[in-house]
């Protein structure tokens, strides 16, 4: 069941009525999941700006080819035409800058009810201001109005749109593409 919601926001109740179980129960089974590094719980931004900033984690199993098998999509194509492939992308490129991170950094989202959000929020040792990074599938990114409004909301003094491209270019003052071969450059 967290295969299908990759990438998205954990809603303990949807899955205790499906499963039978309590909320409590999901809750304390996600935590062992996450205790175990199969699941990534990443928690929101709550920053104190007075808008209704949604407070529950988004959940990715660490795993994108467990991911994949769990769905039963065998083949990129099958990938491509369903879903959850966004997310599985999503998911993949948060477990690439994970395993790049210095000690100490902290890791968050950012979502609003009015539609303002940021995939991945970053508190960087020794640098005061957020670091966002936004990240899409597609050969020309193109951010969405929510991830404008998300970065005057976060003050971010830099954003990074990682997609699977091999350039960089700017789209905006301090907001540039990054390939996600070059997904080092944000720690520079």
């Amino acid at each position: 069941m967290l295969a299908h919601s990759q990438g998205q926001q954990f809603n303990a109740s949807r899955l205790a009525l499906s499963l039978g179980v309590t909320d409590k129960t999901v809750r304390r089974w996600l935590d062992v999941l996450t205790d175990t590094f199969m699941v990534r719980q990443l928690p929101p931004w709550l920053p104190n700006i007075g808008k209704r900033v949604i407070k529950t984690p988004k959940t990715y199993l660490c795993d994108t080819g467990v991911v994949h098998r769990l769905l039963g999509i065998d083949s990129l194509d099958q990938l491509s035409s369903h879903p959850v492939c966004g997310h599985s992308w999503e998911g993949f490129v948060i477990q690439q800058i994970v395993s790049l991170m210095p000690f100490r950094t902290e890791m968050y989202h950012y979502r609003t009810r009015s539609g303002a959000e940021i995939d991945l929020l970053l508190k960087l040792p020794g640098r005061d201001r957020l670091t966002a990074v936004e990240i899409k599938r597609s050969m020309a990114p193109k951010p969405e109005r929510g991830f404008w409004n998300a970065l005057t909301d976060t003050e971010c003094d830099r954003a990074f749109v990682v997609y699977p491209g091999n350039e960089v270019w700017p789209i905006a003052e301090n907001v540039n593409t990054l390939p996600l071969i070059q997904i080092a450059d944000i720690f520079k």
